[in-house]
C-alpha cells in the first residue's frame, strides 16, 4: 500500500526511518522481524532441502519470494504516484525464510496530507495527489482506501473554503441554502478548518501493503 499507513489524517506514518537490526531470538525462531535491507544472510547448503521442488522448504521459499515481489511493487506504486509529497522511501518488515534469507512480507509508505496553510486551491491540489498514491497500487489496502477517504474529505472541506461555501451534499443539493443557522454553522467549521491547516501543517499518512 502510498505502509504510505495513512492512521488518521492528523497523524499518518506512511513510515519513514531506517529499518533497525534486530538480532537474538527474534531472528532464530524465524518469526517476522524488522532488519536493515543490506543485512547479511546465511550462506546456503548445497544440501539444502530448499532445493528439492518436492520439499515444503522449497515451496516456502516460492512464496515468500512471490509475496517479496508484490509488496515491493506495491510500494514502488504509491512512491511513484505520491511524487514530492512522499517523505523518504519505503519501509519494509521482513520475514526470514528456510534459506536463511530475508523476504519483504509488508511495507509502507509515508505521505505528506497536511493542507497548505492559506491557500485551499494548492491543497485540492495536493490530496488529489495524495488520492491517486493511495490508489496507485493494483491491490490497494483497507489502510490505503481509508488515506484515499480521508483525503476526499480533506478536498471536500477545502473546496467549501475556496468557495465560501458549504460542500455539496451527495444528492446535488446545497447545504448552504437558505438557512441562516447551518450558514453561521458552514462559517464556524470554516473557522476552524483554517486554523486546523496552520497547526497541522506536517500531518503525514501510511499507506501499507
Amino acid at each position: 500500500m502510498i505502509s504510505g499507513c495513512f492512521r488518521s489524517l492528523n497523524r499518518v506514518t506512511s513510515s519513514t526511518g531506517n529499518l533497525s537490526a534486530l538480532a537474538g531470538s527474534a531472528l532464530a525462531g524465524g518469526g517476522v522481524a524488522r532488519v536493515r535491507a543490506d543485512q547479511p544472510t546465511q550462506p546456503v547448503d548445497p544440501t539444502d532441502p530448499v532445493r528439492d521442488p518436492t520439499s515444503s522448504e522449497y515451496r516456502a521459499v516460492q512464496e515468500l519470494k512471490q509475496r517479496d515481489r508484490e509488496v515491493r511493487q506495491h510500494e514502488q506504486a504509491h512512491i511513484a504516484a505520491g511524487g514530492s509529497h512522499v517523505r523518504g522511501g519505503a519501509q519494509y518488515q521482513y520475514e526470514r525464510g528456510p534459506d536463511g534469507r530475508f523476504y519483504a512480507v509488508g511495507g509502507e509508505v509515508q505521505i505528506d496530507t497536511a493542507p497548505v496553510p492559506g491557500d485551499p486551491a494548492a491543497t485540492i491540489r495536493k490530496l488529489e495527489a495524495v488520492q491517486r498514491a493511495a490508489s496507485a497500487p493494483a491491490d490497494p489496502s483497507g489502510q490505503d482506501r481509508s488515506v484515499a477517504a480521508a483525503a476526499a474529505r480533506g478536498i471536500a472541506e477545502a473546496r467549501a473554503e475556496l468557495q465560501g461555501g458549504a460542500p455539496e451534499s451527495s444528492d446535488g443539493h446545497d447545504r448552504n441554502a437558505p438557512d441562516q443557522a447551518e450558514g453561521t454553522r458552514v462559517r464556524n467549521a470554516l473557522s476552524a478548518y483554517r486554523d486546523a491547516a496552520s497547526a497541522d501543517a506536517g500531518q503525514l499518512l501510511d499507506l501499507i501493503a
